[in-house]
């Protein structure tokens, strides 16, 4: 009996997790942006630059040509020691 009730609560979580995790999904993506000049070093998104090749590969914070995904129209205004980010890659 105590290993059925120990089965039957497993389940429930199971199920309760399947569910959570369905109606996750479903919830619309949030728009989002490449925004450049923003990331820490090693903390971009992807493409920091020639000789770099994707997400973390960033050498020096606020690199001008490595990006990250924020959300859609707050790129202009996060600041930075070295200025606000932008939309297009900087040297």
């Amino acid at each position: 009996m105590k290993n059925a009730k120990t089965t039957a609560a497993i389940a429930a979580i199971a199920m309760a997790a399947i569910a959570s995790a369905a109606g996750a999904g479903n919830a619309p993506a949030k728009p989002m942006e490449k925004c450049y000049g923003v990331s820490k070093a090693g903390k971009n998104d992807c493409k920091a630059g020639p000789g770099t090749s994707c997400a973390g590969s960033s050498t020096r914070d606020y690199q001008g040509n490595a990006w990250t995904l924020v959300p859609k129209g707050t790129c202009l205004t996060i600041k930075t020691p070295k200025g606000h980010g932008t939309l297009v890659p900087q040297a």
